[in-house]
């Protein structure tokens, strides 16, 4: 799947632009907070239809504008067209796939396919559990939509159990365990299994960056919660707890994607280069799940990857993620000399929000 055209008006500090990516992609280069990560935030915006830094949608808008507008026009995937318009006064939000308006964004999500690594994704290595939850539950639901339908189930009916235990109302919060089982056993059970199915990509892709001691990657969970059949046992024994809390403290919104490297929990003792080329390999394993569930090449979209990496997984890296025939390729460094000399692509200058070839 690749961007052929992207238009985007009114985008943070980027000038309106209509511009045609190579199909190999493109190197962005440019000073600080010249506008790189803006347009590496406008080519993802219109998969999730959300920043990638997490901004609500009227920060991502120009400052004293009236919103934004961003299309990408794709070749070799379902839809041709995706396009998004975000109405500051209402704060609305219109989506359209080839021109059809959709009501929901959950019918949109993953239209446009691509996979993005910032500097802040060091913190799915060396961060809280949350991060790595996240990663989980985004991955897992442009891979398939049957995750999403189940992980918004799950969501639902655990805010009205808490909502319920907050009240100390300890029945009515017994009468959303069925729907919270149900749907909690789907998002559980394909956590843990692509966990297991991932591991061993997980290793190549960290040894192929460099990492010379082994790596392992495993879902910590309690794993009867995998089965709804195991989930009545499990409320009834935590139900004291919950009750003390005012919260549902078991299930997957508490497991935890834990990753060791020569047998140590790379959270607490890795270096930087090692917590940052775990966390560039996890976007490489995502990479390829989304390719084997949706049968075509997403995007990559890497701002600034190659900071904080030594020469060596520099030069790694760089033969891992270009020159793939079927992949474009994003990637911003502030200098032409902080590119690996493998980088051999299209070059493009952002300067005050403006691109120049």
């Amino acid at each position: 799947m690749r961007l052929c055209r992207l238009v985007a008006r009114g985008f943070r500090n980027l000038d309106d632009l209509e511009c045609e990516p190579p199909p190999e992609g493109v190197a962005l280069l440019g000073a600080n907070a010249q506008g790189k990560t803006n347009l590496l935030e406008a080519v993802y915006y219109p998969v999730l239809f959300r920043s990638l830094r997490g901004a609500a949608d009227q920060d991502v808008a120009r400052f004293g504008g009236i919103g934004f507008q961003v299309e990408v026009h794709l070749e070799g995937g379902p839809a041709r067209e995706v396009a998004v318009t975000y109405h500051a006064a209402g704060k609305r939000k219109q989506i359209a796939i080839d021109g059809e308006e959709l009501a929901r964004i959950a019918d949109a999500v993953g239209a446009w396919l691509a996979v993005a690594f910032l500097p802040a994704d060091v913190d799915l290595a060396a961060g809280p559990a949350a991060n790595r939850r996240q990663y989980l539950d985004r991955m897992l639901s442009l891979a398939d939509r049957s995750y999403l339908r189940a992980l918004v189930r799950y969501r639902a009916a655990l805010a009205q159990r808490n909502s319920a235990l907050r009240q100390g109302e300890a029945t009515l919060a017994g009468a959303f365990n069925v729907p919270l089982a149900a749907a909690g056993a789907e998002v559980a059970g394909r956590r843990e299994r692509w966990a297991r199915e991932s591991a061993e990509i997980f290793a190549a892709e960290l040894d192929c960056i460099g990492e010379q001691a082994p790596a392992t990657l495993r879902y910590r969970s309690n794993p009867d919660l995998a089965d709804p059949m195991g989930w009545p046992e499990a409320l009834d024994a935590a139900l004291p707890r919950d009750r003390a809390r005012g919260m549902t403290t078991i299930g997957p919104h508490r497991d935890d994607l834990v990753i060791e490297i020569g047998g140590r929990h790379l959270r607490g003792v890795g270096s930087t280069g090692q917590q940052r080329s775990a966390a560039v390999a996890l976007k490489l394993v995502e990479l390829v799940s989304l390719r084997s569930a949706r049968g075509t090449e997403p995007a990559l979209i890497l701002d600034d990857v190659f900071a904080e990496l030594d020469r060596d997984r520099q030069r790694r890296l760089a033969a891992r993620v270009l020159g793939h025939k079927d992949r474009q390729v994003f990637l911003t460094a502030p200098r032409r000399d902080e590119l690996p000399p493998e980088a051999g692509m299209p070059v493009w200058n952002l300067e005050s929000g403006r691109v120049s070839r």
